[in-house]
């Protein structure tokens, strides 16, 4: 439904999803507007599953403890070794290497080892199951309350922005509960306990680690500053290339007709070589960050392999600390990284966090009335009554609006776009609800009436075919529940769609696809009709359904409706008047008023609004509107 003044959709940014290693350093962590208040509600899901989750953080603590244990265990291997070689070298009594001390140290080293992994590997397990489980919980709330929006919430979105909400945040959010935050406790873990094991082995060796930490630090925000801009630009370019690939692909034959093939590669070669030079430079930078770390890394574990052989001539401490506080040093740096990462990471999760929480605080449709009535059916009487409505407060768009129609009587809405066709038949159904007066129907206001019990009594052919992946058979069988087969050929046969269905190879069961090509649009458009024959409604409308189909495809369509239209009331928006010279009754109608009423005959013979739109159709007159 096209032709209406709705609220114009905001122009949004596509979500970004970092990589599975997170955002890379350099590039600013998108943020949450409240951060606070969405960690909590993040944590509100978390909560049923309190104890996986302390087993799993006392998992992951135990295995980083064993991890930061074994190689103080393991330097006092080393430092066995060391000292029968050195006593064989200056030839001491019972000079020799106690081997069996070793092999008990190194299988005590493998047992904590193998432990760890196994900690580890139950760890994974558990958080993979909890983290589903919160997912599959926070996607089905998502679900829910995307059935429970009004349209004027899809109106006012893109379907990608949708998307993107429920698909790839949420996926984010997935990846981080299941990854980064075990990592990011085992990193505080292993920063602590590596420091006290430092300090337990060297004050010294400690204090010239330390010393390196700030030079990374230093490092790290000099290389983030300058690459940021650079990242910024990267976006921005990106942006521009999508759109403009998205662009030319919709419109590839207006291309190819007006042969400017030609100016769309150029523009592309040169916003292309934009994001090339932007990219090179941004990955460039950024790439330096870590040959940089491990430089300065490198420099410590020389600092500290020369300060501690010093210190192990003069017997302050042994080989085998210097071993292991050499294992420590390269376990300190890491888990900083990493935590800084991680950090940037969430960050990021809590933004997408927000945004999938901000569909759930939408404002969703009226509840219904706890005495709602249920009707099975109905006649058709429908009567507008000082109908008031607006999509937007300060823009009224139909004041006033006065329409009776009678049970089985044919109503034509004709009209300029945007004149407020579509948004009756929406009033209608409910699909908005009106700011004052009253719709009935069958003499009932329909805010009275259940809102899927009404709309049950609708049955609706809209100008664009929606059918979904599946057979034609599923596709027609949508419009009733447990359909049987001699009802869905009943219903094809009816639309005109029966001759056209046996005439496919798998007939009935022919796959609907993007790639079926074999099926025509008009031919669409006959399955829609079938599934509304099967619907079987007892008010109809139709909402430019021949509008997009050539004259012969029309006639069978008409056709069809003819049928359909048999003793139902019927709502018919059209801009071919061709289709609707037959209506009981046609409503012109412009910026949301009727302006004229009355039969085909009637209206043309007035010489009014709706006879100049005929002349301007079937004589090529021209019209001032």
């Amino acid at each position: 439904m096209a032709d209406e003044k709705k609220p114009a959709q905001p122009t949004r940014l596509p979500m970004r999803r970092p990589g599975p290693g997170g955002p890379p350093i350099g590039i600013p962590a998108e943020k949450a507007k409240d951060f606070k208040g969405t960690l909590r509600r993040l944590i509100a899901y978390l909560r049923p599953y309190l104890v996986p989750m302390i087993i799993v953080l006392g998992l992951t603590i135990t295995a980083t403890v064993l991890t930061i244990i074994a190689p103080k265990i393991l330097g006092r291997a080393t430092t066995e070794i060391f000292r029968g070689v050195m006593a064989k070298m200056f030839r001491l009594p019972n000079a020799k290497i106690d081997f069996s001390y070793v092999a008990k140290i190194l299988i005590q080293v493998g047992t904590i080892y193998s432990l760890s992994g196994l900690l580890m590997y139950l760890q994974q397990f558990i958080m993979a199951g909890v983290t589903q489980k919160i997912v599959m919980k926070m996607r089905k709330d998502v679900s829910e309350k995307l059935a429970r929006l009004p349209l004027k919430f899809y109106d006012s979105r893109t379907h990608g922005e949708i998307l993107s909400r429920v698909i790839n945040d949420i996926d984010l959010i997935s990846n981080t509960l299941q990854q980064s935050l075990v990592q990011f406790v085992s990193g505080i873990v292993s920063v602590a306990g590596v420091t006290i094991m430092m300090l337990t082995i060297s004050p010294l060796l400690t204090g010239v680690t330390v010393l390196t930490l700030p030079l990374s630090i230093v490092t790290t925000i000099f290389i983030a500053k300058h690459s940021q801009r650079f990242f910024s630009r990267q976006q921005k370019k990106l942006g521009e290339l999508s759109g403009h690939v998205e662009e030319v692909y919709a419109g590839h034959i207006v291309v190819k007709a007006y042969c400017r093939e030609k100016d769309i590669t150029e523009k592309f070669e040169g916003i292309n070589e934009q994001l090339c030079d932007a990219s090179h430079k941004a990955q460039f930078l950024s790439g330096m960050i870590m040959p940089l770390m491990r430089f300065i890394g490198n420099l410590g574990y020389v600092i500290v392999s020369v300060v501690g052989g010093i210190l192990v001539t003069r017997r302050a401490i042994t080989i085998g600390d210097v071993q292991a506080f050499i294992q420590y040093s390269q376990q300190f740096t890491q888990p900083i990284v990493q935590i800084s990462n991680i950090v940037n990471l969430i960050q990021s999760t809590i933004a997408a966090a927000e945004r999938v929480f901000e569909i759930l605080d939408e404002e969703e449709e009226k509840p219904e009335k706890p005495d709602a009535l249920r009707i099975e059916k109905v006649k058709g009487d429908v009567r507008f009554e000082n109908v008031h409505f607006s999509y937007v407060p300060e823009k009224p768009l139909i004041e006033d609006l006065n329409i009776e129609v009678f049970s089985g009587q044919r109503i034509a809405i004709v009209g300029p776009t945007g004149a407020g066709k579509t948004t009756l038949v929406n009033l209608l159904m409910r699909f908005y609800e009106i700011q004052k007066g009253s719709i009935k129907l069958d003499g009932i206001d329909i805010r009275d009436i259940h809102k899927n019990n009404l709309r049950k009594c609708f049955g609706m052919v809209l100008q664009d075919t929606w059918l979904f992946n599946g057979t034609i058979r599923e596709n027609i069988a949508y419009g009733k529940e447990n359909a049987t087969e001699e009802e869905i050929i009943q219903a094809a046969k009816m639309a005109q769609a029966h001759h056209f269905i046996m005439a496919l190879p798998d007939g009935y069961d022919t796959v609907i696809n993007e790639e079926a090509t074999n099926i025509s649009y008009g031919e669409k458009q006959l399955i829609t009709i079938a599934r509304a024959f099967l619907a079987n409604p007892d008010v109809l409308i139709l909402d430019e359904a021949t509008s997009n189909v050539d004259t012969l495809t029309e006639i069978y369509i008409q056709k069809a409706m003819d049928e359909l239209m048999k003793g139902r009331t019927c709502f018919i928006i059209a801009h071919r008047l061709s289709t609707i010279k037959n209506a009981d009754l046609i409503l012109v109608m412009n910026e949301g008023k009727i302006i004229e009423r009355g039969t085909h005959k009637e209206l043309l013979a007035n010489g009014g609004f709706y006879a100049q739109l005929y002349r301007s159709q079937f004589l090529g007159a021209l019209v001032e509107v």
